[in-house]
């Protein structure tokens, strides 16, 4: 009916909209407008458990366990410092080594535990440099939505294309490693360049890094030994997962268990405490949001309407998906936006029958690339600037505006190239 079909998109463009202006919390009113939806009968409660990905639910919270478990052993801190040393206090060197880190730490962790993890010990680096972090931060935001890109597990909008598209770990990096190294050697390069006068301190300064004692930051060894076990075989089950015919959240929630048996010292009542709850709910209720626009056929029709405008054309809808994606993901969340587009792109597959790969590794570089782009463009960039603001650094919208959303094109511009020549020529 005609009136379900224009509730459901005034509904969907509020939440939307409420979302971007951060007056109610995100999970909040997510919640509130999959509830009205199912209230005011434009689906039915059946076929909003039905719209909701399971397998992204329970590879996020099968995830969360581990890290959340993990991190209490003092592992990250501990590689931190190592790396520092490793420089011999070299402020520049620094930046690239915690770079490296960061990018590893999210391509299989969660962005956002990455940097709260990574955050505190680079601000103890920095006050031992008496040298501004700054560029630090800034440097760890870019390299956290970077390294997460790479694969299946790294940023929630791949676990979700991964989850809507059918695709495994070992497809995400088979097809986007490769690009991701390329974009992580190139932004790293400018931001030294960029930043290379300000990272500048005398030889007694760089000493006092020498001084700290990286064994100190290991709170438990006998949960560092169980936890980097099962990460271990958790990352071997995310490879094997498609040949054994299990789904990936299947693997995570496995790991999450068998942590669980083994490092009984910690309550099950603790552990769960760490699992981010409020992101968990956000991606429910957006399933359910975006189930009803599939529902009343708008999905169906924008995805019609693209198809008249690339003319049907493969290469051209692959562009428009990767830099629409790109642009809109640095000033929205691009979660919801992904959300969004999944059922777009699998209408487009149906209306066209084109090839999707691309479309699917476009979408994936486009959202995940463009949180680069501005200080609200993912998740890891507001947790950064929060702890920062909190110790009286203040990093600006316009500050991070100038050195981010310059390099987020240059890494579009990348994987514009890569795409064409890859899977479009």
């Amino acid at each position: 009916m005609e009136w379900q079909v224009a509730t459901a998109a005034v509904i969907f463009l509020l939440v939307y909209a409420i979302i971007i202006s951060e007056k109610i919390h995100r999970t909040v009113i997510a919640l509130a407008g999959a509830v009205l939806v199912i209230i005011l009968g434009i689906i039915t409660q059946e076929q909003a458990v039905q719209a909701i990905d399971f397998n992204t639910i329970g590879l996020l919270t099968g995830m969360m366990i581990v890290v959340g478990i993990t991190r209490r052993s003092g592992v990250f801190e501990y590689v931190a410092i190592r790396a520092a040393q490793y420089t011999k206090g070299n402020p520049l060197k620094i930046m690239v080594a915690l770079c490296v880190i960061t990018a590893l730490a999210s391509a299989f962790l969660d962005n956002v535990t990455t940097v709260l993890l990574l955050v505190p010990v680079t601000f103890s680096l920095c006050d031992e440099l008496e040298i501004n972090p700054i560029p630090f931060l800034i440097a760890e935001i870019m390299a956290s939505n970077i390294g997460g890109t790479a694969t299946l597990i790294g940023d929630p909008p791949n676990i979700m294309i991964g989850g809507g598209a059918g695709l495994g770990f070992m497809d995400f990096v088979t097809n986007l490693t490769p690009v991701i190294l390329i974009v992580f050697v190139v932004t790293i390069v400018l931001l030294a360049i960029i930043f290379r006068k300000s990272l500048v301190v005398t030889l007694e300064k760089q000493q006092r890094i020498m001084v700290f004692e990286p064994a100190d930051f290991i709170k438990d060894y006998a949960l560092l030994k169980k936890s980097l076990t099962v990460i271990v075989l958790v990352i071997i089950g995310f490879i094997l997962h498609q040949s054994l015919h299990l789904e990936s959240a299947t693997v995570a929630l496995a790991g999450a268990a068998l942590l669980m048996l083994i490092a009984r010292d910690n309550k099950p009542e603790d552990i769960l405490l760490t699992v981010e709850w409020p992101t968990i709910f956000f991606f429910i209720g957006l399933f359910i949001l975006v189930g009803s626009l599939e529902k009343v056929g708008i999905i169906e029709n924008i995805a019609r309407e693209t198809l008249s405008l690339t003319h049907g054309n493969q290469s051209v809808t692959a562009m428009a998906i990767l830099w629409m994606s790109a642009i809109a993901s640095a000033f929205v969340d691009n979660i919801p936006f992904t959300a969004t587009m999944i059922p777009l792109i699998k209408s487009v597959g149906q209306l066209s029958g084109m090839q999707l790969d691309p479309l699917w590794w476009s979408l994936s570089l486009g959202a995940c690339l463009g949180g680069n782009g501005t200080l609200i463009g993912a998740s890891a960039n507001l947790v950064v600037a929060g702890m920062s603001s909190r110790r009286g650094v203040i990093i600006t919208f316009m500050q991070y505006f100038r050195y981010g959303f310059p390099l987020m094109l240059v890494s579009i511009v990348i994987s514009t190239a890569y795409i064409y020549l890859r899977y479009l020529m």
